[in-house]
């Protein structure tokens, strides 16, 4: 290797990835598995710690490769608990990841871009504009920077019992790095998760639901918002290119071969816009024949916006409506609102590329 020529990462690499990795250096593919372990199960990154590779291995290993995650740049925790990391990309740009812990469970919330393209109405993290999609190290190091910051349990268990893809970014445009990630989550050597405690959102690109569901289908969140697609054209831009009845189909083959599989759909609560009781039995007619779960958001607050949070009564007449039809719903509770970790409040730090940020700051001056 010539003195220039880069480190690889090995947290870029999958199983598979790791197994071409070794072979392409002449050793066996056995040693994809130890490394893997090693560095997501017990969160080694010095090749000198693992002592199961021959001493000749661990030595060219420090030549070739590394186990590089981002910096940690701020490191905050709520009042009810939540803990959000600002983490540092290498070329300027910054992401958050959110950790929420539960009675039954802690859930961590990921990125998967340096900002958004989707520009939704309603979103922090659009207004920030876009600079990037992650790569697989960036991704998959908010899981370990999580797991090594927060520990175990008196029971020796990891504390982050679920991952969900929420955070800055749309997921399903960034697929070719959110695949390998996903399959480091649930590999039993690395992070060992079931496909339904990995959630992956999405605004509703519909090629790529397809594609999902053929190669790794884990459980599945759409962002809906409305119950028309005037609206919903409004709130999601996207939906212009994919409108409702395109994204539902997509829904329904998504749960098709699986009897007991269904979609959790993303209703944020603005007050005035999409809150109505008729809105309510609009989306029981919608969704009528979609196996689905609704989730009712909140609405989180933040600079630039002229939405505002629907009343706790408008969101329980909503729901009542809702649940009165057989659909199942829940309202999520706010969590990490007073360190701006709530949904939709994402921002981290992006150099933004489409000057989107600059744009809103023009227009809302």
């Amino acid at each position: 290797m010539s003195s220039i020529e880069a480190k690889t990462n090995l947290l870029n690499l999958d199983r598979l990835a790791m197994q071409e990795f070794f072979l392409a250096h002449g050793e066996k593919p056995f040693r994809a598995t130890q490394v893997i372990q090693w560095i997501h199960q017990y969160a080694v990154d010095n090749f000198d710690a693992m002592t199961n590779l021959g001493k000749e291995l661990r030595t060219r290993l420090k030549g070739i490769a590394e186990i590089r995650t981002p910096e940690i740049m701020q490191d905050q925790v709520a009042a009810d608990g939540t803990r959000k990391w600002l983490l540092r990309l290498d070329d300027g740009n910054a992401i958050e990841a959110v950790f929420i812990p539960e009675e039954d469970r802690g859930t961590l919330c990921v990125s998967s871009q340096a900002g958004c393209t989707l520009n939704c109405s309603f979103c922090s993290t659009g207004h920030q504009g876009f600079n990037r999609s992650l790569t697989v190290a960036e991704i998959i190091s908010q899981l370990l920077v999580a797991n090594r910051a927060l520990g175990r349990d008196p029971k020796g268990e990891r504390i982050i019992t679920n991952v969900v893809l929420m955070g800055m970014g749309e997921p399903l445009l960034n697929f070719d790095n959110v695949l390998p990630a996903i399959r480091i989550m649930l590999d039993d050597f690395a992070y060992g998760l079931s496909r339904r405690r990995v959630t992956l959102s999405t605004a509703g690109i519909v090629p790529m639901m397809d594609r999902l569901h053929t190669e790794c289908p884990v459980s599945l969140a759409v962002s809906l918002h409305a119950p028309n697609d005037t609206l919903r054209s409004e709130l999601v831009p996207l939906n212009k290119k994919y409108p409702i009845h395109e994204l539902l189909e997509a829904c329904r083959r998504y749960c098709a071969d699986s009897p007991r599989s269904r979609v959790t759909f993303e209703y944020v609560m603005l007050a005035g816009v999409n809150d109505s009781v008729e809105q309510a039995q609009e989306l029981v007619q919608l969704l009528a024949d979609v196996p689905a779960k609704v989730n009712l958001i909140p609405f989180n607050s933040f600079p630039q916006t002229h939405y505002q949070r629907s009343s706790k009564e408008a969101i329980d007449r909503f729901r009542d409506v809702l649940i009165e039809a057989g659909l199942t719903t829940i309202t999520r509770k706010t969590r990490g609102d007073d360190i701006d970790a709530a949904c939709g409040q994402l921002a981290g730090q992006v150099q933004d590329r489409t000057r989107r940020s600059q744009r809103l700051a023009l227009k809302t001056g």
